[in-house]
């Protein structure tokens, strides 16, 4: 039988403090240090996917943070070095460089080698269904956003951007399983920010939407975790899916309590080669932390995970009250998880793949 394993993470983001540590020379930067802890969990995957929040219009527009991203093309660089496979472009920076920032974004995450999903150069692209096959398991991932930060009015970005309407789902669902996939998933961005819970809103498209047909559905936008719950899909070949309505942040600047952490979402899907029948073996998560602060003579950004605060060998460049954060951010992913789902397994910290940072 045939067995793919997937890694889902959350909020991808480059706040202008995290360009300017990476800053090498005048015109370079160098991601790499931040993802080089993270790397050996994400490389486990057969397809590891995370919410891209912002978007590469190239030089000729100025490199900026918050509230309009444009992102310095070596983030790309080192998503890939990471180990991510598909990154996913429908959420509310998607057009943050207009028409011109989606189309180019789309184009250098396809030049570094992964996938874009969500955005569309075309709309001729924008009604087609993109059909994944890991391993031998057909899958399709569909991705909408709740909005475009008040640009949805025109009906040319939402031929660009996914965005959250029932209709357009209930549509695309259809044609999606009349493909026949394995397994179809839903990756939305909606929720209100820093809530733990999910809200009335995300319940709403929820239901519907696995009424739809999704098997799993995976969120973000929130910037804090929320809960893991058991579903049954619709007209499916999936007894039992699941709903993750968010995974907090991967990486960004966000030093807060809830925000300066995330999960890294694991979960196996098996295939019965005689049979057809699909199953999910295995649904665990790695809390993670993003270390901000000084390594040797520079300040850097760390993506690491959080179990590292229990460990033996806890690397010298954390001080005491980094491994505290460290701890409670800990703390509050098992704690969110463990109550709305018991059966999501916690995955160890694996001290043999821990390494310094150059």
């Amino acid at each position: 039988s045939a067995v793919a394993r997937f890694s889902f993470v959350g909020d991808i983001m480059c706040h202008t403090t995290q360009y300017i540590l990476a800053q090498e020379g005048a015109d370079s930067f160098d991601f790499n240090p931040v993802f080089s802890e993270i790397k050996p969990y994400i490389d486990k995957a057969d397809i590891a996917a995370g919410n891209l929040e912002t978007v590469f219009a190239g030089r000729n527009e100025i490199i900026s943070g918050y509230p309009v991203f444009n992102t310095p093309d070596e983030f790309l660089q080192a998503l890939k070095y990471a180990g991510f496979d598909l990154l996913i472009t429908a959420n509310n920076h998607a057009f943050d460089k207009n028409t011109k920032g989606v189309v180019r974004t789309i184009n250098k995450i396809r030049e570094y080698g992964m996938i874009p999903n969500g955005t569309f150069e075309s709309a001729d692209e924008t009604d087609s269904i993109q059909m994944l096959n890991i391993k031998g398991i057909k899958t399709i991932l569909l991705s909408y956003s709740y909005g475009i930060n008040g640009l949805t009015s025109s009906s040319r970005k939402k031929t660009l951007v996914n965005v959250i309407d029932t209709a357009i789902i209930a549509g695309d669902c259809k044609k999606a399983r009349s493909l026949n996939p394995d397994i179809l998933m839903v990756y939305f961005h909606f929720g209100g920010e820093y809530e733990r819970k999910a809200n009335k809103y995300q319940d709403a498209i929820v239901n519907k939407t696995l009424k739809y047909g999704a098997d799993i559905i995976i969120g973000s936008h929130t910037h804090s975790v929320q809960p893991i719950i058991k579903v049954n899909s619709a007209g499916s070949k999936l007894k039992n899916g699941f709903v993750a309505y968010s995974l907090g942040n991967f990486v960004s600047n966000q030093r807060w309590r809830y925000s300066d952490a995330g999960i890294i979402l694991n979960f196996e899907v098996q295939k019965n080669s005689l049979t057809d029948a699909i199953r999910i073996s295995k649904i665990s998560y790695l809390p993670i932390w993003v270390f901000k602060g000084k390594i040797g003579d520079r300040k850097r950004f760390v993506v690491l995970p959080a179990g590292l605060a229990f460990s033996d060998e806890i690397p010298d460049y954390l001080t005491e009250d980094d491994i505290n954060k460290m701890k409670e951010s800990y703390y509050d992913a098992v704690d969110i998880i463990s109550k709305y789902n018991k059966e999501v397994i916690l995955e160890n910290f694996q001290i043999d793949s821990y390494f310094e940072i150059p």
